[in-house]
């Protein structure tokens, strides 16, 4: 190495946001050896193919849990553990004010009583591969980001296509690494029929609820359990039906009741959603005030109302128990996130390392004309009004209410219905939905974020229909709701809406998705151009610090592909304070006793009975004595690794990753590793409700944990 290249990284290491040892989302197939020899020596014992190329190798057990979450097999009959929050919708819609399996908890005693769910998947990992020399061939460079998808998913059907003439249960999907300098290609085996086997009450598995959310310390015992079904023949995928039966799992982890202690090794694998490390400073300025700061905003006002509607009918908390703990839960992270951002000083940190990129850039000549710095500034601040009023736009029209999803919905394309022989017979239909909504709430929401849009945004970018709500309803946005609801033929009832029937289009709901789609589409083209030059500067950027740190493993951006992460078990210490590794029983029956102050801290008398014990038994931990209950690790982790088994240096499960800590929110784009850590529910702890509480005797037999 050159001597002003030795000079220049070792500036680097003081000051850019590089992988530390705890730090990184790493890619299974072509795990760097530099970095197998760091979990070693931390104490990982395994060889090295069964992390994934054998065939008990440890990816074998991981799934993506229904496309947002990850989860574990943990029996040979195909029995998975994911979160309870991951699991939370499922469960939410077996729940009725008669059997509220969210309120009281669930277990099937038998595999009859196993409830399917419709629309949820797991998928197996069963390869991955590079193909970025195949795409660069056809020309992918030189795509803009639309054509390039387009080449993307050709070939990704083109290699799904050779992948089932083998197996027929397969399928591959082509992923940009790197900001687009690297594409690999993963192939899948989805299973399509999985089952609810067990969860806790909601107060055990939301225990803290929004007081406690991406806080330590935690008791939450975040969990659920489901089971995969097979077709009975092959034992691969299938569609539900009663004849499948469990899949015959080729591998799964061993749940270990042995605990852990400080120091010891720790390892996720699971499905990190997305994280922004490689994103320069003037993208980090755009996510906190155009991003962060209008969700919060946004979603302040709609959880008002939420709650205060579930609050006064458990009929409608049940339909929105879900839905207002998916809001919520990205609320709050996104206030944490920008409080890190500005705490830690990361603009700031990463302008100097920009700095040092330009440096660099001077000295080698390396993307000279392509990297410009003083380039990508002009387009961000081009981009950020029309960005900040895309996050209102997004915030409160897309999925918020009722009415602007079937608008939506109606507008951008629905599956015919009728006589395809006579077009004047052909209709569109909505199914009835009534089970998941209420008017009162979606009326009231949508009329306060109409107001609240018009308020936050600039004129030129308030749709069309706004001239309809001044004009007709002198500005009323109730009004206009309220006439919407009460004409509109989307929200009748098992109404048919003939599309080809004289004045289907003057329907004020269909006026309403026609101008919100238009409006998407003219923004969407204004931001095109600008996005894409963007992504081609971010691009150069990455590229321009993966090569000046060419001697150095690198891990690519989150993006919903399996990783691993590795560290140990051990707390933090915040402004003087050690936050300890682990909480026990008592802290919980403590926080119990002041639930009639703070109401996400109720549980059924039952829990706090159980957790009052003097002796747990093999649960409770060796070394400590304690019942402990969550624990923390420097496990690197971001949204979409809920539910990702955590591993001992033996391989076997330890618990499940279900939260990060509020003093390192900003880890999605820098990895502070004085603070940022996992927080999982150990498994004794999931054990023991399963045990104690559930009964669930045939589940544990089955773990060969009796």
């Amino acid at each position: 190495m050159k001597k002003a290249k030795a000079l220049l990284l070792s500036a680097l290491m003081a000051a850019a946001p590089m992988a530390h040892a705890d730090e990184g989302m790493w890619t299974l197939y072509n795990l760097p050896q530099a970095v197998y020899d760091q979990m070693k020596s931390y104490g990982f014992s395994l060889p090295y193919n069964d992390i994934y190329g054998s065939k008990d190798a440890i990816k074998n057990s991981v799934v993506l849990f229904g496309g947002f979450c990850s989860g574990v097999v943990v029996s040979p009959d195909g029995l998975v553990f994911t979160n309870h929050h991951c699991g939370f919708e499922a469960i939410r819609s077996h729940s009725t004010v008669e059997h509220d399996y969210m309120l009281n908890g669930f277990y099937a005693k038998s595999y009859e009583e196993e409830l399917p769910n419709e629309n949820l998947f797991v998928s197996f990992m069963v390869k991955q591969e590079d193909v970025s020399q195949r795409l660069k061939a056809l020309g992918i460079d030189k795509l803009s980001d639309e054509e390039a998808t387009q080449l993307i998913d050709s070939v990704a059907a083109a290699m799904t296509e050779e992948a089932r003439q083998a197996d027929k249960g397969l399928h591959v999907e082509i992923d940009p690494y790197y900001e687009g300098n690297q594409y690999f290609a993963t192939t899948y085996r989805m299973f399509t029929d999985v089952r609810l086997v067990f969860t806790v009450p909601k107060s055990m598995g939301k225990f803290g609820g929004e007081t406690d959310n991406w806080m330590w310390p935690r008791q939450t015992c975040d969990f659920s359990v489901f089971r995969i079904y097979a077709d009975p023949k092959t034992n691969g995928p299938a569609e539900y039906s009663k004849d499948n039966v469990p899949y015959k799992a080729p591998h799964w982890a061993q749940v270990s009741l042995d605990g852990y202690k400080d120091g010891d090794f720790a390892m996720t694998v699971g499905y990190p959603g997305s994280t922004e490390r490689y994103l320069s400073s003037y993208g980090i300025k755009e996510m906190r005030d155009a991003g962060n700061a209008t969700r919060v905003q946004v979603r302040g006002v709609k959880q008002e109302i939420m709650k205060r509607h579930m609050q006064a009918d458990e009929a409608v908390r049940i339909k929105y128990d879900s839905k207002y703990a998916q809001s919520a839960n990205y609320w709050k992270n996104s206030m944490g996130m920008n409080k890190c951002i500005d705490s830690i000083g990361i603009i700031g940190q990463k302008q100097a390392y920009e700095k040092l990129i330009r440096q660099y850039q001077e000295k080698t000549g390396y993307l000279q004309g392509k990297l410009d710095f003083d380039k990508m500034a002009k387009l961000y601040g081009e981009r950020f009004d029309r960005m900040r009023a895309f996050y209102y736009w997004y915030e409160t029209f897309n999925g918020t209410c009722e009415l602007t999803s079937r608008a939506l919905k109606y507008c951008n394309g629905m599956e015919a219905k009728g006589s395809e022989k006579d077009s004047l017979k052909m209709y569109n239909e909505f199914e009835d939905n009534s089970d998941a909504w209420d008017e009162a709430l979606d009326k009231e929401v949508f009329s306060v974020l109409l107001q609240n849009y018009r308020e936050h945004v600039d004129k030129q970018y308030l749709p069309s229909f706004y001239t309809t709500i001044d004009k007709k309803f002198k500005g009323n946005c109730k009004a206009y709701v309220d006439y919407l609801y009460k004409k509109s033929i989307l929200m009748k009832k098992g109404a048919k809406i003939y599309f080809n029937k004289k004045g289907t289009e003057k329907d004020p709901g269909i006026q309403l998705g026609l101008s919100l789609q238009k409006y998407l589409a003219d923004q969407k083209e204004a931001l095109g151009t600008l996005s894409d030059s963007i992504a081609l500067q971010e691009k150069y950027l990455c590229a321009a610090r993966l090569r000046m740190e060419e001697d150095m493993p690198h891990y690519s951006d989150a993006n919903m592909t399996m990783r691993l992460s590795y560290g140990r078990v051990g707390g933090f210490t915040m402004n003087g304070s050690p936050s300890g590794y682990y909480t026990t029983a008592e802290s919980i029956v403590k926080k119990m006793k002041t639930s009639d102050n703070f109401s996400d801290y109720y549980a059924e008398p039952i829990m706090s009975e159980l957790l009052s014990a003097k002796d747990f038994g093999k649960y409770q931990d060796k070394t400590t004595g304690k019942m402990q209950l969550c624990f923390l690790t420097n496990n690197d982790i971001t949204g979409g690794n809920s539910g990702s088994p955590m591993f001992n240096g033996k391989g076997e499960l330890i618990g499940l990753a279900f939260d990060g800590n509020w003093d390192s929110l900003s880890s999605d784009i820098y990895f502070e590793k004085n603070l940022a850590r996992c927080i999982g529910v150990d498994i004794r702890y999931v054990i023991f409700m399963m045990d104690k509480w559930g009964h669930a005797d045939r589940l544990l037999k089955e773990m060969n944990v009796e």
